[in-house]
């Protein structure tokens, strides 16, 4: 990650005519978020988001995949990490508090039992998640301790994990709802 200074992020006047236009007018603060996904292969999936950009999902051979890709779990690591790493960035401009590195990592443990089926008493998600964010820079440690609550209490995706968001399913099968 590259430095940030609290005079020059270029963050900065991004965030702040970002604040102006959703204050003045909240319902520009609502954005939709889309992934479509198509089963490709046995445990191979072709997603596609709407902002143009694809991935492809599978599972290890252990779970009768290709291993051709992360697997979902990883994936919501990854989406989880990275909006971590990027809401450090985001508040560190917001705060006026310079990073010279952020690097998060984190871990999940899932029991596959409760995926498979072979367990109903385990859920099938991750029993436990561990975030560990390492961060350098030139500020006092409790500045940095001021950031990493900015961005515990920021992150949208830290919130999707720690707060229940209401799913709405359906099914539509060969072509009625």
């Amino acid at each position: 990650m590259t430095t940030t200074d609290t005079l020059t992020s270029p963050l900065t006047p991004i965030i702040d005519a970002t604040i102006e236009a959703v204050t003045s007018d909240p319902k520009a603060a609502g954005v939709v978020f889309r992934a479509d996904h198509e089963l490709v292969g046995t445990t191979e999936v072709s997603v596609r988001f709407g902002s143009g950009h694809r991935i492809t999902v599978d599972e290890p051979a252990a779970l009768g995949g290709g291993n051709a890709a992360a697997n979902p779990i990883e994936y919501a690591l990854a989406s989880l990490g990275s909006c971590n790493a990027i809401t450090y960035q985001f508040w560190a401009a917001r705060l006026g508090l310079r990073i010279d590195t952020v690097k998060v990592d984190v871990e999940a443990d899932l029991d596959v039992r409760g995926f498979l089926g072979a367990d109903d008493s385990t859920r099938p998600g991750p029993g436990a998640i561990r975030v560990k964010a390492t961060i350098e820079g030139p500020e006092s440690e409790s500045d940095y301790r001021r950031l990493a609550e900015a961005v515990e209490n920021h992150c949208p995706v830290l919130d999707l994990f720690t707060n229940t968001t209401p799913v709405h399913g359906s099914v539509v099968i060969n072509g009625v709802a």
